[in-house]
C-alpha cells in the first residue's frame, strides 16, 4: 500500500483536503488536481495507481475527462457524485469508470471500494500486444496504430476491439460483446453495436466495405481475424 498512488480530483479545496487527510492517514499517497485538463496532465506524469474523480466540475466536466483519461489509463477509476439516477451511473460507466459512489458517504465505504478495485486491478494479467504489418494494438497502454499512424479510439471504441482480440478467433455473440462491454442489462441493443462496429472499421481498415479485421458473423455477432499473409512465389530455378 505504501507504493500505491491516488489522485483525487476535485474543484472543492476543502474535499481535497479532507481526502488527502482521509487517504494519507490510511497509508496511500495521494496527488490531487482541481479540475479535469489538471487531471489528465498529472496521469500523464505522474501514472497514479487509482483515480477519485469527481463527476460534477465546472469545465471540464468529469465525465469528459474520464474519457481523456481513458485513452492512456488502465487503472481503477471511482467516480463520487451527488446524483443517483441510473442514467447517471450509465454515462458515467459509459465514459470508462469501475465504480461510482454517491455522496454522502462514509470514509470507511470509499476505503473498502478502493481496497476491492485495487486487487481487482493488481488481480489481472497484464494484456499481450497485437501486431501485424498494418495494425498494432497494444491492449495494456490502449494505443492503435494504423499503417504507422496514431489512430484515436473511443473508450467504447477500444473495449469492443480489444474483446474481440483476446478472443483469438472465436466469435463473440452480440449479447455478450453488448453486456460485456454495456453492461448486464444491456442485451438487445444491436444497434449500439453496430454503430461502434461501423465506426472501428472506419479507424483500422483499409477499406470498411471490405473488412480484413472485423469480420461479420451472421446471426452470431462479430469475429477479429489476422490477416492471411499469402507469400510470394519464388521463381523457379531453371534445370
Amino acid at each position: 500500500m505504501a507504493d500505491t498512488t491516488i489522485l483525487v480530483v476535485d474543484d472543492e479545496p476543502q474535499i481535497r483536503r479532507v481526502l488527502r487527510t482521509t487517504l494519507s492517514g490510511n497509508g496511500y499517497d495521494v496527488i490531487l488536481a482541481k479540475d479535469g485538463q489538471e487531471a489528465i496532465e498529472m496521469v500523464m506524469r505522474e501514472h497514479p495507481d487509482l483515480i477519485l474523480l469527481d463527476v460534477n466540475m465546472p469545465g471540464m466536466s468529469g465525465l469528459e475527462a474520464c474519457s481523456k483519461i481513458r485513452l492512456s489509463f488502465t487503472g481503477p477509476i471511482i467516480m463520487v457524485t451527488v446524483r443517483n439516477s441510473e442514467q447517471d451511473k450509465i454515462l458515467a460507466f459509459d465514459s470508462g469508470a469501475d465504480d461510482y459512489l454517491v455522496e454522502p458517504f462514509t470514509m470507511g465505504e470509499l476505503l473498502a471500494r478502493i481496497r476491492a478495485a485495487l486487487r481487482r486491478s493488481s488481480s489481472e494479467e497484464p494484456l499481450p500486444k497485437f501486431e501485424s504489418p498494418q495494425l498494432s494494438v497494444d491492449l495494456e497502454r490502449r494505443i492503435v496504430d494504423v499503417r504507422g499512424q496514431r489512430v484515436d479510439l473511443s473508450p467504447k471504441e477500444f473495449d469492443v476491439l480489444r474483446l474481440l482480440i483476446t478472443q483469438q478467433g472465436k466469435p463473440p455473440t452480440h449479447k455478450k460483446l453488448l453486456q460485456t462491454i454495456w453492461g448486464p442489462d444491456h442485451g438487445e441493443e444491436t444497434e449500439n453495436l453496430r454503430v461502434v462496429i461501423n465506426q472501428l472499421r472506419k479507424k483500422i481498415e483499409k477499406d470498411p466495405t471490405r473488412p480484413r479485421y472485423i469480420l461479420t458473423e451472421p446471426w452470431l455477432g462479430y469475429r477479429f481475424q489476422l490477416p492471411i499473409v499469402v507469400p510470394e512465389k519464388q521463381p523457379r530455378r531453371k534445370q
